[in-house]
């Protein structure tokens, strides 16, 4: 019996363009994440109601990092995050809010304050 074709590598070698200091920014996110799931109040009042009617919790996320390369901008759109080679979209800003993960530079954040 032939042995299965091996499968691709993913990324592709050619597309993987992740700088040390980016892996070390998204571990920090995940970092960040996992707190926030941790310290939730709701989250542990929901489990704490599951475990009052006789059943063990065991929590599994699954958190997806997606990165899109920026291409070029206009110096009227630059803001804190593109001085460090990350740029969010509103949407990108709107789902780490949703996370409770703010954003230096956020202007949504300074308007709130």
């Amino acid at each position: 019996m032939p042995l299965p074709a091996p499968l691709p590598r993913w990324p592709p070698p050619e597309v993987n363009k992740v700088t040390s200091r980016l892996r070390e920014l998204i571990q920090q996110l995940g970092e960040a994440i996992h707190e926030s799931v941790i310290e939730s109040e709701q989250i542990a009042g929901v489990v704490q109601d599951i475990r009052k009617h006789g059943f063990d919790v065991l929590l599994m996320l699954e958190a997806t990092i997606g990165l899109n390369e920026v291409g070029s901008r206009d110096a009227g759109e630059e803001d804190a995050s593109a001085e460090e080679g990350v740029a969010f979209t509103q949407n990108d800003l709107n789902f780490l809010k949703s996370l409770r993960i703010s954003v230096e530079g956020d202007t949504d954040e300074e308007t709130e304050a």
